[in-house]
C-alpha cells in the first residue's frame, strides 16, 4: 500500500511486513501488520522487550525498518512549525535549567517559528493542559504529573496530526495516573488527534482505548486485537462496570502467552 492508498482509505499509519534487527543481531520486532485509522485511540499492550518503543520509533522516523514498509499520514503542511507526529517519551526530559513556557517552545525554535507566533501557540498548549499559572515556574517545582503535562504540551504545541505515547504515566501514582488519563480522553475527544499508546497495564489500555493489539514476546507482532465497544464519551463509572471488568479480562487472557506459567494481573 502506497502513501496515496493509505490516506485515501483513512488510516494515519500503517506498517507491513515490519522488521527490525539491531546491529547486534537481536530481532526486536516482527514482521509486524498495523493499521489505525485517523483519529483512533489505540494501545499497544505487551511484555516487556517485545518491540511495544520500537514500534512507536519506527512510526516517528526516529529509527528505519530493517524490511517492509512504515507509512505515516502526511496531510498538507501546515503554517506555524506544525509537524505530522508528536512523540511523548516514558520520562519528561524537561531542561531544567528554564522555564515550564521556554520548555514548551523548545520544538517551535528548532523549527524558527517566529517569537509572536510561537507565544500564542505555547498559550493554546498551556491552556489545553491546565498549566497557564505555571508558565513561569521551573521543573524543580513541579510534580511528576505535572512535567508529565508539561511535556504533552510541547508535544501539542507543534499541532501534530499523531501522537505517540510511551508509558508516558508508568512512574505516576495511581490517583495522579487516573487523572491524566481522564485528561488524556478530553483532550483526545476535543482535538480528536490518531494516538499511539504503549502501556504495561490491561486496566489503562482497556479504559483509554478504542482497541487494544497486544503483542507477542520477543520479536514483537500483533497477536490479537480487542475492540473496545463501549458509549462514548467514557466516564469514571466505567472503571466500575461490569463492562470494564469483562474487557479486562478479555485482554489479559489475550495476553496470558506471553507468560506462560504466571497469572497476568
Amino acid at each position: 500500500m502506497t502513501e496515496r492508498e493509505a490516506d485515501e482509505a483513512g488510516l494515519a499509519v500503517s506498517l507491513r511486513g515490519v522488521t527490525k534487527v539491531y546491529d547486534s543481531g537481536l530481532v526486536a520486532l516482527g514482521p509486524m501488520d498495523l493499521e489505525v485509522r485517523k483519529g483512533e485511540f489505540v494501545s499497544l499492550l505487551g511484555p516487556s522487550g517485545c518491540g511495544k518503543s520500537t514500534a512507536l520509533r519506527l512510526i516517528a522516523g526516529l529509527n528505519a525498518p530493517t524490511s517492509g514498509t512504515v507509512r505515516v499520514s502526511r496531510p498538507a503542511a501546515k503554517t506555524g512549525g506544525a509537524h505530522p507526529v508528536g512523540f511523548v517519551f516514558q520520562e519528561p526530559t524537561l531542561m531544567p535549567w528554564t522555564s515550564v513556557r521556554e520548555n514548551v517552545r523548545l520544538p517551535l525554535k528548532l523549527a524558527n517559528v517566529r517569537p509572536g507566533e510561537s507565544d500564542a501557540r505555547i498559550d493554546e498548549a498551556l491552556a489545553q493542559m491546565g498549566l497557564a499559572e505555571f508558565a513561569g515556574a521551573y521543573p524543580r517545582e513541579l510534580s511528576g504529573g505535572m512535567k508529565m503535562r508539561v511535556s504533552l504540551a510541547r508535544a501539542l504545541v507543534t499541532d501534530p496530526d499523531i501522537l505517540l505515547m510511551d508509558e508516558p504515566f508508568a512512574a505516576l501514582d495511581e490517583i495522579t495516573r487516573f487523572r491524566l488519563n481522564n485528561d488524556l480522553l478530553a483532550l483526545w475527544r476535543n482535538l480528536r488527534k490518531t494516538v499511539v499508546f504503549v502501556t504495561h497495564s490491561v486496566f489503562e489500555s482497556v479504559y483509554l482505548s478504542q482497541r487494544v493489539l497486544v503483542m507477542t514476546s520477543r520479536p514483537g507482532r500483533i497477536a490479537s486485537e480487542i475492540a473496545i465497544a463501549t458509549a462514548e464519551p467514557r466516564a469514571e463509572d466505567f472503571r466500575t462496570s461490569s463492562d470494564y471488568a469483562a474487557y479486562c479480562r478479555k485482554v489479559s487472557n489475550a495476553l496470558a502467552p506471553s507468560y506462560p506459567g504466571r497469572s497476568v494481573p
